[in-house]
């Protein structure tokens, strides 16, 4: 067993060694990452790598994604307290997790079922309001649109215009795309069209559903 000081230091130890020292400099995302409990969202025979630079199974053939990833994604989506986020693919919830911490208001898709039950009850547990539902992410979230951000953690073949539509002017939408090789994307809709600043390879898990 560790101690809550224990995981507290190791989390320092993270954002100190794995993500500042790699240029991720907003320090609401390093806040976020020093105080979101990341080992609470991991399986229980992964509680001592937790805090590796690595990412982890969570079951259903799903990962918890790289803490360093998982920063540079909200780091490059540029959004801050009040902002409304579409997050696709809630998997175990620890991307959630920081984005709600921050202040923004998160509006979460995941097709598995049993994942979005275990997240829905992890974040419940530690306080996070944010609002989920289960289904084809390749849809996004019409009713709620538009927003400010759209971040997806899994890897579709090209980009579902329901992304296109569902995000406002000078939003930004920070995607994984590709099969075996793949793209992170950061975009920006401009004019209404999404325009590439930078990429990151990557490897993430496929998104399913979308008749893919």
């Amino acid at each position: 067993m560790f101690t809550d000081e224990q995981h507290s230091e190791a989390r320092a130890r993270m954002v100190e060694h794995q993500i500042r020292s790699r240029d991720v400099g907003d320090e609401g995302v390093l806040r976020a990452m020093e105080t979101v409990p990341r080992h609470e969202f991991v399986l229980t025979g992964a509680l001592g790598s937790a805090y590796g630079d690595h990412p982890l199974p969570i079951g259903h053939g799903q990962t918890i994604s790289q803490p360093y990833i998982v920063a540079y994604m909200t780091e490059a989506l540029g959004v801050g307290k009040g902002r409304r986020v579409l997050e696709i693919g809630t998997g175990c919830g620890y991307q959630t997790a920081i984005l709600a911490q921050m202040g923004v208001e998160v509006f979460s898709v995941e097709i598995v079922e049993p994942l979005l039950a275990n997240a829905r009850a992890t974040l419940d547990r530690l306080g996070f309001r944010v609002t989920t539902r289960l289904g084809d992410g390749h849809q996004g979230w019409p009713d709620e649109a538009p927003f400010d951000g759209i971040l997806v953690t899994a890897a579709p073949t090209r980009i579902p215009e329901a992304f296109v539509e569902q995000l406002a002017q000078g939003g930004r939408l920070v995607i994984p795309v590709g099969e075996t090789i793949q793209d992170l994307k950061i975009m920006e809709k401009r004019g209404g069209r999404l325009e590439t600043l930078y990429n990151l390879p990557v490897r993430f898990v496929p998104m399913v559903g979308g008749g893919e």
